[in-house]
């Protein structure tokens, strides 16, 4: 009896087996940004939002971005 055969009641029967295709996990997108712009365009965006930020907000968004200045300067030096 051929492999996938089933005996029922004396009559043999193929079973159908239908392949289901392995998951493809999604392509990990490639990275278009390196760490030097990404931190420059952060610093730019809160300067941005600290126009629009008011007391312990704006303190915040002032810390933060000075402390991503001297983590850019210190990286490239003074531009």
């Amino acid at each position: 009896m051929p492999p996938g055969s089933v005996v029922i009641r004396g009559a043999s029967i193929m079973s159908n087996v239908i392949p289901f295709r392995n998951r493809v996990p999604d392509p990990v997108p490639e990275i278009d940004i390196d760490i030097f712009t990404a931190v420059d365009a952060a610093i730019r965006d809160l300067r941005d939002i600290a126009h629009a930020c008011d007391g312990a907000v704006l303190g915040q968004v002032d810390e933060c971005r000075r402390m991503l200045e001297r983590a850019f300067r210190a990286a490239v030096g003074d531009i």
